[in-house]
């Protein structure tokens, strides 16, 4: 008759260990690249939200005239430094239709980047 063993080994304990060990050192990596995700979508998202009210500002001079887009507020400018981004923006056309193009910069951990908002508005 042979004795049962009950119980774990070491090695089995060991193993449980490691295996135990490499699942924890993939989540806190997976965790400091999800924050720096997090960081970078922000920052982005800041330089939309400027861009965007960049041309919400445009749009409101462009219709406070009669006849429209006569007003000196409804012309290219910038730059504006405003929160860590420089801000320009250009109007060009002539007519009915004007385009306009709001560039943004912003600075990164990997370089400057810029964020690019156009749209056409009538006249």
């Amino acid at each position: 008759m042979t004795p049962t063993r009950s119980g774990l080994t070491l090695i089995e304990i060991l193993l449980a260990i490691v295996v135990l060990g490499v699942g924890i050192a993939a989540l806190v990596g997976t965790s400091g690249m999800t924050s720096r995700m997090l960081g970078a979508a922000k920052v982005e998202t800041r330089a939309a939200q400027a861009a965007s009210s960049r041309i919400e500002s445009l749009r409101l001079a462009a219709g406070s005239t009669t006849p429209r887009c006569t007003s000196p507020a409804f012309a290219s400018g910038g730059p504006v430094l405003s929160g860590g981004m420089t801000e320009s923006w250009t109007v060009s056309g002539a007519g009915r239709v004007r385009r306009v193009r709001v560039i943004v910069t912003y600075l990164t951990v990997k370089g400057t980047r810029t964020a690019e908002l156009e749209t056409s508005m009538s006249c």
